[in-house]
């Protein structure tokens, strides 16, 4: 018998990070991942971010490649989005790129909490400086990070 946890802290951001997340239907928008993780049979643990960009923390099952993963989320839920533009009007899509980070049972708590604390660490810094912090502590040189450029692939200032 085999047996594996695989937790990954992904974060992904709607297109030019404008805010089309409505906060009154975000709500909404989290149920729909919850479906899409469930349907996939892996465990969501947390989800949560703010009009510019998501946080999940999900356990994904080894014989799915976490690209994959993601790629078939952000398309389904972007299309989802569209179908329910009464709720999204401004949404447009999202971003190219993501962020992935994975982390043992003995840090899940720690993420779930950062991920429920989203909206009030985000009335003290942006996305982009929350995820160069991000980077910092994996030692990641951000120079080159996608999700650091515009969705023109122009780098930010």
């Amino acid at each position: 018998m085999s047996h594996s946890v695989l937790f990954y802290h992904m974060i992904w951001r709607t297109k030019f990070s404008n805010p089309t997340i409505n906060p009154a239907y975000e709500n909404k928008l989290y149920a729909y991942i919850s479906g899409y993780c469930q349907r996939k049979r892996c465990k969501l643990y947390q989800i949560g971010g703010i009009a510019n960009h998501i946080h999940i923390l999900v356990d994904i099952r080894p014989d799915i490649k976490i690209s994959e993963f993601i790629q078939v989320l952000k398309v389904e839920s972007s299309k989802w989005m569209k179908d329910n533009r009464i709720m999204y009007p401004v949404f447009e899509g999202w971003a190219d790129g993501y962020a992935v980070f994975s982390y043992s049972e003995k840090d899940k708590y720690m993420i779930v909490n950062y991920i429920k604390n989203q909206k009030k660490h985000h009335e003290a810094r942006s996305l982009i400086t929350e995820y160069e912090q991000i980077l910092k502590e994996w030692n990641v040189d951000i120079k080159d990070d996608r999700f650091l450029h515009d969705d023109k692939g122009h780098p930010r200032p």
